[in-house]
């Protein structure tokens, strides 16, 4: 029996870039109102998020009519020193392995 967790202020183990990126992964046409809604964000936050992952060049987009369609570059690696060697594409995997695992397991009550 596990224990539901509460909600902490301060830390989270996923970054909103991260989740932003994740999103994006499973939509790549997603609208940023989407995307804001899917990660509990503002639609200003997911903009300046996206605009990092792009500056960074994690993430491009090209313009279809009035709609983005976004690239992630996979290849990229983490930016942080202890992830030296793992990709945007390893981190992907990992998270929607774990989606995959947690939609065929049974609900909690």
């Amino acid at each position: 029996m596990g224990a539901v967790p509460e909600a902490h202020s301060g830390w989270t183990f996923l970054t909103n870039h991260a989740r932003v990126l994740a999103a994006i992964a499973d939509d790549p046409s997603a609208r940023i109102r989407d995307i804001a809604a899917h990660c509990r964000l503002t639609e200003r936050a997911v903009q300046r998020i996206i605009a990092d992952l792009e500056s960074a060049d994690y993430l491009s987009h090209t313009r279809q009519g009035r709609s983005n369609t976004y690239r992630i570059e996979e290849g990229t690696p983490l930016r942080h020193p202890a992830d030296a060697g793992v990709t945007v594409a390893t981190l992907l995997a990992l998270l929607a392995r774990h989606d995959e695992e947690r939609g065929s397991q049974p609900a909690h009550p």
